[in-house]
């Protein structure tokens, strides 16, 4: 397993609408695996592989590159920066946390934290109450110099180190850089099968504030078949009812029905689901009740696309701790390379 990769990949910040440097990262990786390359208006990653014969089925995988972040909303004249969230974040799990302000400048270290009094002086019910987003700030250590190098627009991510843990990775941003892992190595490993179709990969921006990249590749490429790559739940952890897990780490890749975005093509569900069993690929059916995935925006693009989504099962989304399990990775390879190698 290419884990170096995934590494580079996760430890690359790239909030939506600044997925510049995570976009340098992959087209330096994906030499000689695809017939053309583009980058499109918004900023998407483009790439075909195209067919050996005429008028061919287009099969597009969706794998957005945008982590949850922060943009600079504000600096005030003491140093202090303000930021708005591009993502979902829930405050609860941004006390305290060191962050990375990324400038034209360069790369600036910080904490982040809200406003208010320590736990020395505060009272037992200032301590009852949780922050909006909002009230965090950061404080870079440079005082009034900050607003010489940081203005309004750069952008922010959590500074933690991509782990491997047993037999787990652990690491920000693994949603969703685990697609453009799985988009990459997927087309390594199918070598030269799988000609029969037309093969775009976008590695699209903007997911993580309303698929707006993967809407316009999607516009752009009109695929027959959407496979939206993606992370999805595994709250199989002490607290949360049997029922509410969605998926179970170590039991494969997740076969993703529907979510509030969109409900999967039920006879493309049923053709991934016989090939999992076929090739003895370990799966799980996956739903969400809220939540929405680029596979969505390939199914409505133009006249419309059959989809579904192949995710991997994840702890503790959208903080700096999103835990996968590596054979739920590899799973989820494998039956790309399995369907793709079908034409």
């Amino acid at each position: 397993m290419n884990t170096d990769l995934l590494k580079r990949l996760c430890e690359t910040p790239g909030v939506p609408g600044n997925e510049e440097r995570v976009r340098d990262l992959i087209t330096s990786e994906i030499d000689g695996l695809f017939d053309e390359i583009s980058v499109d208006p918004m900023g998407s990653l483009l790439c075909k592989r195209a067919a050996s014969g005429p008028d061919p089925l287009k099969i597009m995988l969706l794998c957005h590159m945008d982590e949850i972040g922060f943009l600079v909303s504000h600096i005030t004249e003491s140093g202090f920066v303000h930021v708005q969230p591009v993502g979902g974040f829930d405050p609860r799990n941004l006390f305290s946390r060191r962050v990375l302000v990324c400038t034209d400048n360069g790369d600036f270290k910080g904490v982040m934290n809200p406003g208010g009094k320590p736990i020395h002086i505060s009272s037992p019910e200032d301590r009852k109450k949780v922050p909006e987003v909002t009230e965090f700030f950061v404080d870079l250590g440079l005082g009034e110099k900050t607003r010489d190098v940081v203005k309004v627009g750069d952008f922010v991510v959590m500074d933690e180190p991509f782990l491997e843990m047993g037999d787990k990775f652990v690491s920000k941003a693994l949603d969703n850089r685990i697609a453009c892992w799985l988009g990459i190595e997927a087309i390594r490993l199918l070598g030269d099968k799988g000609r029969g179709a037309e093969i775009h990969v976008a590695f699209t921006c903007q997911e993580e504030v309303g698929l707006r990249g993967a809407r316009t590749a999607s516009y752009a490429i009109k695929p027959d078949i959407g496979l939206g790559i993606d992370v999805t739940l595994a709250c199989d952890t002490p607290g949360i009812p049997e029922k509410d897990a969605t998926t179970q780490q170590g039991k494969g890749f997740g076969l993703h029905v529907r979510d509030s975005s969109f409900i999967a093509d039920k006879k493309l569900v049923g053709e991934i689901e016989a090939l999992a069993i076929k090739n003895n690929i370990p799966y799980q059916r996956t739903m969400l009740a809220a939540g929405g995935q680029d596979g969505a925006a390939a199914q409505q693009a133009a006249a419309g696309a059959r989809a579904v989504g192949i995710t991997v099962g994840t702890r503790y989304i959208h903080t700096v701790t999103e835990m996968i399990e590596k054979s739920d990775l590899e799973a989820a390879r494998d039956i790309l390379v399995a369907y793709l190698s079908e034409f």
